[in-house]
This record gives structure tokens, sequence and C-alpha cells, in this order.
């Protein structure tokens, strides 16, 4: 829905959900990102959320803000064990984990560790699902507030739908 409103946004679709492979998922998001002319908000969801935090260096460079939904937890779901285990370190840039206390994916405490150890601001939503079209967000505007004060952050200011880049198709 949101890249209706960003119509330069890019959406970076991952070529297997079956069975995804960090490095095919982790390359594609990379690539992206070093190909947008210019710094980028990443806007992710689930194990897009995960594949963000392990972009190397020259891509995280790029980047001048996140928005990462409902993070997933590969570390207990065999089928994202590619991966795991997710890095515990601060993002070199400013982020916002966005987490459910109903989550089916991913425990509530464990989104808080992940918002304590990448420096990530930490919003908790009460028994919202997994944040998505499927648990009743829609348009979800809180997000969509979220996302602007991210893009706000840049030097030059406000909304640019040209950076924007949403890490996953499950993304709202």
């Amino acid at each position: 829905m949101w890249a209706k409103r960003l119509p330069q946004s890019r959406r970076v679709v991952q070529d297997d959900w079956a069975t995804p492979t960090r490095t095919a998922w982790v390359g594609e998001l990379e690539k992206t990102v070093l190909l947008a002319p210019d710094p980028v908000v990443i806007v992710a969801h689930s194990l897009g959320c995960i594949a963000t935090i392990q972009l190397g260096a020259a891509a995280a460079e790029r980047i001048c803000g996140a928005l990462l939904v409902a993070p997933a937890d590969p570390e207990r779901r065999a089928i994202l064990s590619d991966f795991a285990p997710v890095p515990y370190a601060a993002l070199p840039y400013r982020s916002i984990v966005v987490a459910s206390s109903h989550d089916p994916f991913c425990p509530i405490r464990l989104a808080g560790a992940y918002a304590r150890a990448w420096g990530s601001e930490f919003v908790r939503m009460q028994n919202a699902g997994h944040i998505n079209i499927d648990s009743g967000h829609g348009e979800w505007p809180l997000g969509w507030a979220l996302l602007q004060s991210l893009d706000g952050d840049r030097a030059d200011g406000g909304v640019h739908s040209s950076g924007a880049v949403q890490a996953s198709p499950a993304a709202v």
C-alpha cells in the first residue's frame, strides 16, 4: 500500500519465499540499496528485518534510517535457520523496531532484545499480531508516521519517495 504513496520507492522482491536463503535475500537487498541514487530509508517486515541487519558495510553506509516491523526469529524456526545467528551489534543508522505482544513469529521479549542490541527505538504494540494486512493493519497510520519520522531525519528533510526501499513484499 505504501509503495503507491511513494511511487519512486523500490520494492525488493525475493526469489524464494518457501526456502529463503541468507545469501540470496541479503544479496538482493544489498544490490538494491547500492544502486539507489540517494541514501535510503528501509522499510522491512519479518525476515526482511533480519536481512536488513545482515547487510554489509557498504550497503549499511547508504542507509539513513530503517523501520523494522515484526522482526522474525530465525533461531527458533528451522525454515529460517540460514539467517541465524542474528547479529547483536548497534546499527550505524537510526532505526525503529515495531513489535507486537501477540506476534506468533517472534516473542515480544526477543524483539525488545533486538532493539536494545541494535540501538533502535522500540515501539511495542499490544495484541497486534504479526503487524501486517492479515492481522488487520491496512494502511497503518502509526507505521506511516514512524516512516515519515525516519525520512525527516535526512539532511534536506521531508518524505522522499526516491529513497524508500521495502525489504519485504510482506511489508505494510
